[in-house]
């Protein structure tokens, strides 16, 4: 106890120095934070797949569609406990600056494979029974005002003309880091239409979402399936959900790395400027350092003084920093609407922003204590003044 009144008494000496310190740490340690959150949500998707679903699309591109008889026989290869399918829809809502995920799904079938979307029982059953029905996710309820009930009219882009669909329910989330940000309608709405405007685009769809009975079975049934339609003229590519995710983030791989660079650069420099702040402690207090070896004080004395100063400045500024991140993050998730459906700070970002601190603290401290413990009494006393 006595030691720890000493440290705050040391770091408090210079009240300016030190706060401008630790206003530094704070910066440091909430940016470090904030642009891992990025990259954590840049990975949401693949992060939050299910290993037990699998998806199947068109080998050649993701943009040739599949046959909707595919159905049935992926649903006949054994292993297979489920089959729904979907469609980028690609709708435009009032503007196009209002851009939110839309997917033309199986309905029941796409909505089994997928429990972590909570939707209540008479809404459930409201979206089934309704051709025009669709079901929205929470945060994109709360962004547009979307209630149930509302008619959402879409411009269609892939699929041309105009759409109207009624809110039958909203639905929320198992998990924090389940996606909320997206609407769902039925395939058969789009397909009905379709077969009288463009007859040959009817019947397709963009992907198969396969349920698989266990985990380890991912890669026997993905070459099960996709040997089913092999040499036939929509062959497949099986592959597990979290694979078909990463596949779209490896697009902006140049990006999350840079972001993960920058992250760690920020916490290099600051802890240079750590470091020079308790060089110049150390060197205005040699004198003292001196004095306490004359008294009998040995080596282990003086490191916990320094490192102990050194951790207590660095602690308290990540303190402050992941305090005011939460927050943050929170606001800019409401910001930025359906950019990044998931944006939430999660518990490694935490972890990484405390081991940030602690590297920092540790690292800004070693040269001042090696120059304490080593100078000698007699250069020591000769630096007062």
């Amino acid at each position: 106890m006595y030691s720890l009144r000493l440290i705050i008494k040391n770091a408090m000496r210079h009240k300016l120095r030190t706060g401008l310190t630790v206003l530094g740490l704070v910066v440091a340690i909430f940016s470090f934070g904030l642009l891992q959150t990025v990259v954590d949500a840049w990975y949401a998707g693949s992060e939050g797949a299910s290993n037990t679903t699998l998806v199947t699309r068109n080998k050649t591109s993701l943009v040739f569609p599949l046959p909707l008889s595919y159905q049935a026989r992926i649903r006949a290869v054994p292993g297979v406990t489920g089959v729904g399918y979907a469609n980028w829809f690609q709708g435009i809502y009032k503007d196009p600056k209002n851009f939110f995920a839309q997917f033309a799904v199986s309905g029941e079938s796409y909505l089994n494979i997928y429990p972590d979307y909570l939707l209540p029982a008479e809404q459930r059953a409201a979206f089934l029974h309704d051709r025009k029905g669709c079901i929205v996710g929470r945060k994109l309820a709360d962004q547009y005002g979307f209630k149930v009930g509302d008619t959402i009219p879409l411009k269609g882009t892939i699929y041309p003309g105009n759409w109207e669909l009624v809110v039958r329910g909203i639905y929320d989330g198992r998990q924090s880091s389940t996606n909320t940000a997206t609407l769902f309608f039925h395939w058969d709405y789009v397909n009905e239409t379709i077969k009288k405007i463009i007859p040959r685009r009817a019947n397709q769809i963009g992907v198969y979402v396969v349920q698989i009975n266990q985990p380890e079975n991912a890669a026997a049934i993905s070459a099960a399936v996709d040997k089913e339609f092999a040499n036939s003229l929509a062959e497949t590519l099986t592959e597990t959900e979290k694979a078909f995710q990463l596949s779209f983030v490896s697009m902006s791989e140049a990006i999350v790395v840079a972001i993960r660079v920058v992250s760690f650069v920020v916490i290099i420099i600051i802890a240079a400027v750590m470091a020079n702040t308790m060089a110049m402690s150390a060197r205005e207090r040699l004198g003292e350092y001196a004095t306490l070896k004359a008294l009998g004080f040995g080596p282990g004395f003086l490191s916990l003084m320094i490192f102990g100063e050194s951790m207590l400045l660095a602690l308290v500024g990540a303190a402050i920093g992941i305090a005011l991140l939460f927050p943050f993050a929170v606001f800019l998730g409401k910001v930025m609407g359906t950019m990044f459906p998931v944006f939430q700070v999660s518990q490694l970002t935490v972890l990484l922003q405390v081991a940030a601190a602690l590297v920092i603290g540790a690292v800004a401290a070693i040269a001042p204590t090696i120059r304490a413990v080593r100078i000698s009494i007699v250069d020591g006393l000769r630096s007062i003044g």
